[in-house]
This record gives C-alpha cells, structure tokens and sequence, in this order.
C-alpha cells in the first residue's frame, strides 16, 4: 500500500483548542480523518507525523522517502526560518502540497512569505481543514495511479 506523508508542525496537535477563531474547531485527528477518506480510493494509507521540533519533522521527511507517494505539509510557523525542512523536502523526492488553515498574508506582515512554498507542488492558505483535503485532491490528481 503507497503512503500520503501528512507531516503538521509546532503548535498543530493542539488544533480544535488553539485559537478557534484564526484555525477552527476541528482537530488534528478530525484532519486526518478526512485526509484518509479523501485518499482511500487510491488505496492510500495516510502516515500522519505532528512534531514541535524541526529536526522530528526533517526525519520524518527523509523517513518517507522510500513508499511515499507525496505530502500534505502544514509547516506552521517553519514556513517562516524552517530552512532545515525546507532543504529535506527539495531533496524529497514526490510531489508535496503545503497548507495552511489560516490566511497567512491577512495576518501578521512576518508571515507573508514562506520558505517553503518556491519549491512546493502548491499552497494552499485560509479555507481551514478543507484545505487539507483539497491538497488531498491535487495530489491524486497529480500522482500516477499505479
């Protein structure tokens, strides 16, 4: 069975609590599991990773190298100086869409650019948890069923 890389930054397994007014009500294992329906067609098993520390998140990349499909990244606040992430997923070898639940360029001037996003398949900003399952549809839209 191929593997989606669903891989959340800091701050994001405490989603349906952070904040609800900027990322939502629903929570992290609510996004998963809509990820994981979005994808069950395809007969893809959704391998989710949330960590606080950029060098977990690094690992994770690089321990999906192999098996993977692509990648549903929420960087969090990474997106900003995260250029050790950013070096593993230029080096990833699949196609990764990141998200983000808030619209980062309504908010604060310090979020308006991502590291990431030059070298990602897509971004997608500010339609909360259904941005998850949009890059969901992109991916399976641009992977090749096997």
């Amino acid at each position: 069975m191929s593997e989606l890389l669903l891989l959340n930054g800091p701050n994001l397994g405490i989603l349906g609590r952070r904040e609800p007014e900027v990322y939502g009500t629903d929570t992290l294992a609510d996004i998963e599991a809509a990820v994981a329906a979005e994808v069950a067609g395809r007969g893809w098993k959704v391998v989710s990773v949330q960590r606080e520390s950029e060098g977990q998140l690094i690992e994770a990349v690089q321990d999906a190298w192999d098996g993977s499909v692509g990648a549903i990244v929420n960087p969090g606040a990474l997106m900003i100086a995260g250029w050790g992430l950013r070096d593993a997923l230029a080096a990833y070898p699949r196609p990764f869409v990141e998200v983000h639940l808030s619209n980062v360029w309504a908010r604060e001037s310090f979020r308006h650019e991502s590291v990431l996003a030059p070298i990602a398949s897509g971004v997608i900003v500010g339609l909360g948890a259904l941005g998850y399952r949009l890059a969901a549809q992109a991916l399976l839209a641009k992977v090749p069923a096997s």
